[in-house]
């Protein structure tokens, strides 16, 4: 069992940043494929962005793409979403999520088999 933490969340006003870190705590993250989702209040778990265990390939959803990075840092068994030019559709609990073997399926959040409890972003107008 692979216990994911999620942290950074917080208030933020439109057009700033803020950055999210995932981690496991007695586990190392360094062979998983790792994945950011959120969930607003009211609508379905959406897929943010991935990362191959490699960290060599990523992806990322339309409606993030050009301002959210994702990145991970094995010495510090962390990845993190980097939030740029946040507006107030980004706001919802983000979701840190891991996965062995990434297929093409990145997107789909039943494929992950780890979850972490999630860490709140509101972005105010």
């Amino acid at each position: 069992q692979v216990h994911v933490v999620e942290s950074g969340g917080g208030l933020v006003q439109a057009g700033g940043s803020l950055r999210l870190s995932c981690t496991a705590a007695g586990h190392t993250l360094s062979s998983y494929a790792m994945a950011w989702f959120r969930q607003a209040p009211g609508k379905e778990r959406e897929f943010v962005a991935a990362i191959t265990w490699t960290g060599r390939t990523t992806y990322y959803a339309d409606s993030v793409k050009g301002r959210f990075t994702i990145s991970r840092d094995s010495a510090k068994n962390t990845v993190y979403l980097q939030m740029n030019s946040l507006n107030p559709e980004d706001t919802a609990v983000y979701y840190c999520a891991a996965e062995l073997a990434l297929s093409s399926r990145y997107a789909d959040a039943a494929v992950y088999d780890y979850w972490g409890q999630g860490t709140q972003v509101t972005v105010s107008s």
